[in-house]
């Protein structure tokens, strides 16, 4: 009697994955990462276009190094005073 109930319960959960609704959802698994990640690029194929936006090499240069100096030498905090304030009138 109990392995018929075995079988049985096998049986019945088999079923219930085999009508599982993820192949629905698997179908379009990272769609929204991809579409988000195409709405971030500004042009895919810059190469082939000879007018691309961009920097030249000298600016581009200067530009990164100014960036990691900055965490060389954070700005000086500014200290604030008066935080909460009275309100305006």
């Amino acid at each position: 009697m109990s392995r018929n109930l075995l079988t049985l319960s096998a049986a019945c959960l088999l079923v219930a994955c085999a009508n599982s609704p993820t192949p629905l959802y698997d179908a379009r698994f990272g769609d929204a990462v991809r579409e988000a990640r195409q709405r971030m690029t500004i042009n895919p194929m810059p190469a082939a276009q000879a007018d691309a936006a961009g920097m030249d090499g000298r600016s581009a240069r200067e530009a990164v190094i100014l960036y990691q100096g900055s965490f060389r030498a954070p700005p000086p905090v500014v200290n604030v005073i008066n935080l909460g304030g009275t309100g305006a009138k």
